[in-house]
């Protein structure tokens, strides 16, 4: 018997929503130092967590502090005291972090936090929108999309060891409801395979009496220019960091999940660009117009920052039509996914020659796989706009 099928027989199959298979993950990766915030719908993840922990299955210290920016500000010291640190979130509960998603990439800690996708005020709503993660997309940290509660629980392990290889902080973005209330069969992983592929963190600086650094001094313009080129060069090394990560946990468990994932895409004449839970609505509406007779495919973004650019122009060779779905709204620019493609594709030899922005399941709405199946069609003979255009 081999090492994946001994890992394969030591899993256990569980019934679990997105928050619950993030809250698995984080037992199973052994932080020590867990700050969390209730706010809904990440709540259940807490909820989860602090019962693991009463039941002597969690051993760590949970802190639930006033507030989301105090959430932050107690990860950073813990994470640079050379401790693991987990942490959930959602919605403006992020935004509430955001000074301090700067201090956290700056201070170079590897902090791995949950954050489950959630329409921003005003007005008030719950439902599911990337908005509030993309907004923090220039803040230094790496930035995961997933698509099932499988996938959630995979990413979360898989994030510290990309994190504290390349030693920036990592968010796993799951849409709220569709992934993180939905329940569905999840393999969850036996101890021993996660202690395998993920080693006790031991990082090479750290706040430590014994070996005295400094952390969050005032620079000169010189100093600080370095600092960020530094913080840039250890984005760059996150696509290998994650595609070793991701290859290691399939030999380990039989799942990988790559940086992006091409579904049916050969041969095909349009194809469909997405991230998120919509991308499970997306593969049905492929499925049934290949059926069909209709060369259509998926292009799943995983890795949204760094922005796995060279990934996306090879994919995306050659194809004549693509149209990226965007659950998202940046007022006064559009679909993120759609504008950053457009800037990643620009001067490649053979980009496709329409590229559509389309603005599909903002603040929740349900997109059915017929409308994706319309989008689509409407797509392949009518002109592209620079803009993303709203679902109609």
């Amino acid at each position: 018997m081999n090492a994946r099928d001994d890992a394969q027989m030591r899993e256990t199959t569980m019934l679990l929503t997105g928050n619950h298979a993030v809250a698995w993950a984080a037992k199973l990766a052994r932080p020590k130092v867990v700050p969390v915030y209730p706010i809904t719908p990440q709540t259940p993840v807490l909820e989860k967590i602090t019962e693991l922990q009463a039941a002597g299955e969690f051993d760590a210290e949970v802190i639930t502090p006033e507030s989301e920016h105090s959430v932050m500000a107690a990860c950073i010291p813990a994470s640079l005291a050379a401790v693991r640190v987990f942490t959930a979130t959602a919605s403006q509960g992020v935004l509430l972090m955001h000074e301090l998603l700067h201090y956290a990439s700056g201070a170079r800690a590897p902090i791995v936090m949950a954050n489950v996708n959630r329409t921003l005020a005003s007005p008030w709503a719950f439902w599911p929108d990337e908005t509030d993660s993309l907004a923090q997309r220039d803040t230094g940290w790496i930035q995961y999309y997933v698509e099932s509660s499988q996938e959630a629980l995979d990413t979360v392990i898989q994030a510290f060891k990309v994190a504290e290889r390349v030693l920036l902080p990592a968010m796993i973005n799951l849409d709220a409801f569709y992934v993180s209330h939905a329940l569905e069969p999840v393999r969850v992983p036996a101890q021993h395979v996660v202690d395998a592929f993920l080693p006790a963190y031991d990082p090479p600086h750290r706040l430590d009496t014994a070996r005295v650094e400094s952390w969050g001094n005032v620079v000169s313009q010189e100093m600080f220019c370095r600092h960020r080129r530094q913080l840039g060069d250890a984005m760059a090394q996150v696509p290998a960091a994650a595609l070793d990560a991701d290859r290691e946990w399939r030999s380990l468990t039989g799942r990988g999940w790559d940086l992006i994932e091409r579904y049916r895409c050969e041969d095909a004449k349009v194809v469909v660009v997405a991230m998120g839970s919509i991308c499970g609505t997306v593969r049905d509406a492929v499925d049934a117009m290949r059926d069909a007779g209709e060369a259509v495919g998926l292009l799943k973004v995983r890795l949204f920052r760094p922005f796995p650019a060279a990934e996306l122009r090879e994919a995306l060779a050659g194809v004549p039509v693509a149209v990226v779905l965007d659950r998202n709204f940046s007022p006064g620019y559009g679909g993120v996914l759609h504008q950053e493609l457009r800037g990643a594709l620009y001067g490649a030899e053979l980009a496709p020659k329409k590229l559509h922005g389309v603005l599909a399941g903002v603040g929740g709405v349900n997109v059915a796989p017929r409308k994706v199946a319309e989008i689509v069609r409407a797509a392949a003979t009518r002109e592209p706009r620079h803009e993303s255009v709203w679902m109609e």
